[in-house]
């Protein structure tokens, strides 16, 4: 059912929550368009799969077709969008190959990240660092072992440490176009793991590893944790087909 424009607008400001600090005040309506799509459809009421219809969402929000495509474009650079000929905008579907794909990729990406924090972050990148894992360790359903959420952006773990690479190209690749496909997948698959627990355990090593400016073991550490991660995500994959 469509909504009204003042229920749009209550719902677009609502979803400024996830937008960058300090600049809700400033955001046009394409980007205000951008952010709420965007979790929409990370956290899937936009479903995967799913068709595009420019004229429903403009009526939706109640926003020009120009503002929508702007938004459409960007969440297409994504990766979280694609575009067929002859079928116009679609969700991206989820799909096990794509899955793993991105396993790969992070596997390799992080572990360079990894090495390059060890050798370039900050004491302030450590002490927030440290801060970030105490945060995560007050989580109750880590503290029970069912599951680790990551929160998005600076509260995310591997979101930080690629921060702290402080190099630009892997920044970009990582926290932005890969990004959002990354949090689709966990989001829209679950958080709960048995891995709970130990995957807390090795965030901690790698911070250690960080922290003593080892960049070998800092890498190490990272792609066995993420490896470890992929298969855990397999064997939950056999079991629900």
């Amino acid at each position: 059912m469509a909504m009204d424009s003042n229920t749009a607008l209550t719902h677009l400001a609502a979803d400024g929550a996830d937008t960058p600090m300090g600049t809700r005040g400033s955001q046009s309506l394409a980007d205000r368009l951008f952010y709420s799509l965007r979790k929409d459809i990370v956290e899937g009421r936009m479903p995967a799969g799913s068709k595009i219809s420019e004229p429903e969402l403009a009526r939706r929000f109640d926003a020009s077709r120009g503002s929508l495509r702007e938004a459409l474009m960007r969440l297409e650079s994504l990766g979280l969008l694609e575009r067929k000929v002859n079928v116009g905008a679609r969700v991206v579907d989820l799909t096990e190959r794509g899955l793993l794909e991105l396993y790969d990729v992070r596997e390799a990406l992080e572990g360079m990240a990894c090495r390059l924090a060890a050798q370039n972050r900050s004491e302030e990148d450590l002490v927030e660092l440290r801060q970030m894992l105490h945060r995560h360790e007050q989580q109750e359903e880590l503290q029970a072992g069912t599951a680790y959420f990551q929160p998005e952006g600076d509260f995310d773990f591997h979101f930080r440490i690629v921060q702290a690479s402080n190099n630009d190209l892997l920044i970009d690749t990582l926290c932005n176009r890969l990004y959002y496909r990354v949090r689709m997948y966990r989001y829209q698959l679950g958080m709960a793991s048995p891995r709970a627990h130990r995957a807390f355990r090795e965030h901690s090593h790698i911070i250690d590893a960080i922290e003593a400016g080892d960049g070998e073991l800092a890498e190490i550490l990272m792609r066995r944790h993420i490896r470890a991660s992929r298969t855990n995500i397999e064997k939950k994959l056999t079991n629900t087909d």
